[in-house]
């Protein structure tokens, strides 16, 4: 695949308008899998903050990804356990500011 394709880039810069599409990628099984129960999911959004971290990408930038996240999960998945739903009604009730806050949370919950 090319790089045109990532989300960041190898000079690690970030085009949040194609986190929707590297989503999309993802294998239904495999989303699935992670959807279903809320362990997996932490883990799964830890593992790749991990990642996102080691090419240098700054707190700012993993809040806003998680929010481009967050809004694809609100608008495409039905919530698969408590905890999915608590988050999502979270941010349905948020405004911008309130969802972005939140996505912040969600980065420092998933990295401790």
């Amino acid at each position: 695949m090319s790089e045109h394709n990532h989300v960041v880039s190898k000079d690690g810069s970030v085009t949040m308008n194609r986190v929707t599409e590297a989503l999309d990628r993802i294998d239904p099984g495999q989303k699935e899998m992670i959807l279903d129960n809320f362990g997996q999911f932490k883990a799964y959004l830890g593992k790749r903050i991990q990642l996102a971290q080691k090419i240098g990408l700054s707190d700012e930038q993993l809040a806003q990804a998680a929010e481009k996240i967050a809004d694809y999960l609100a608008a495409y998945e039905e919530p698969r356990n408590s905890e999915e739903k608590l988050l999502l009604e979270l941010w349905k009730a948020g405004n911008k500011e309130e969802r972005h806050r939140l996505a912040h949370m969600l980065v420092k919950m998933v990295q401790h």
